[in-house]
């Protein structure tokens, strides 16, 4: 029987996007909210740093 897990472990589970073989995760936080108005800015401003962005 495997022992039950803490309310910051399901949470933390659940965030989890990859984890590498070191044990460092890459955590899932948030939508971003693309609005009309600022969000063109963002975007170039990604694009001038050579940024992808991913869906």
């Amino acid at each position: 029987m495997s022992a039950s897990k803490t309310l910051y472990d399901k949470i933390w589970d659940a965030h989890v996007a990859d984890e590498t073989e070191d044990g460092t995760c890459l955590l899932y936080i948030d939508r971003h909210l693309v609005h009309e108005v600022t969000s063109p800015q963002a975007f170039e401003g990604l694009r001038m740093a050579g940024r992808k962005v991913h869906a």
